[in-house]
């Protein structure tokens, strides 16, 4: 078992150095429209996922990924307009508060299968909203590269700082009827670490006032693990491990990303409403 372990983990730390230097690479040296078609493949990729998730056929899926494509293009045509922005992106806090809720009343009665259509109707705001968030955060003349860069490293360090501290002192359960292997350790390993690098990131970036950018990337540490927990949930309720295995080590291309689906819409939001 040990070297089974330590495999994993081996495949996992490959994996993931390989995506985050062709990550860099990306967000620092690609124009915004360019971005966009790569965070249009790897949030298409996610939505196959979804698609396989709800149990559909190579067409079901066919016809999902090209329902969530339609409206991240409309997104995109009509990203200039003030009242699409603001429209996507209350809709994406309201969408993730609402998530608390649901996590909440499915850890009352972690049996309970919510019905096929729930699910269908998630994962659009939830694909189409991460898109977004990131390529307006890319291309908007007031942040650019550097934030989604941060915000990228954010998730990636909150996300490896809890899978660290809970396997090293982790001795209570975050949400055992949902995550059994997450942690409370976990997820206050997670937050000390995103409170360091957030403060790292506002000199950095020279965000002012700082105070701001730290409590926005605070709040977007704690809807990351909400993320996380809501996929495990998804999971769970539809019974399979992984999204899928495309990524030795992690799994699918939504189990990358499901911390990102959350924090990304959020930091958006919360910069934009806390700097007005």
């Amino acid at each position: 078992m040990p070297r089974k372990g330590h495999s994993v983990l081996r495949q996992r730390v490959i994996t993931g150095a390989c995506l985050a230097a062709l990550t860099v690479w990306a967000v620092l040296g690609l124009p915004t429209a360019y971005l966009g078609v790569v965070f249009l493949l790897v949030v298409g990729a996610a939505a196959w996922e979804w698609g396989a998730l709800l149990a559909l056929g190579v067409g079901g899926r066919s016809m999902y990924l090209s329902l969530v494509l339609l409206l991240i293009g409309i997104a995109w045509w009509l990203r200039e307009q003030p009242v699409l922005l603001w429209g996507l992106l209350l809709i994406g806090g309201g969408y993730w508060c609402y998530v608390v809720v649901w996590l909440k009343r499915y850890t009352a009665r972690p049996g309970r299968r919510d019905p096929w259509s729930v699910w269908a109707a998630a994962g659009i705001p939830l694909l189409v909203n991460t898109w977004f968030a990131l390529v307006f955060l890319h291309g908007a003349q007031q942040f650019g590269p550097g934030y989604v860069l941060f915000l990228l490293a954010l998730v990636w360090l909150a996300d490896s700082a809890a899978y660290f501290a809970g396997r090293r002192w982790g001795r209570h359960k975050l949400a055992p009827g949902i995550s059994p292997g997450k942690t409370r350790e976990g997820a206050l390993g997670a937050l000390l670490l995103a409170l360091v690098f957030s403060l790292l990131g506002a000199w950095l970036l020279g965000f002012q006032p700082w105070p701001v950018f730290v409590l926005v990337s605070m709040g977007a540490s704690v809807f990351s693990i909400i993320g996380d927990l809501f996929e495990s949930m998804a999971k769970r309720q539809h019974g399979i491990k992984d999204s899928g295995s495309i990524l030795p080590g992690h799994g699918g291309v939504l189990d990358r990303i499901d911390s990102l689906t959350a924090a990304a819409p959020m930091f958006l939001l919360g910069l934009l409403v806390l700097s007005l």
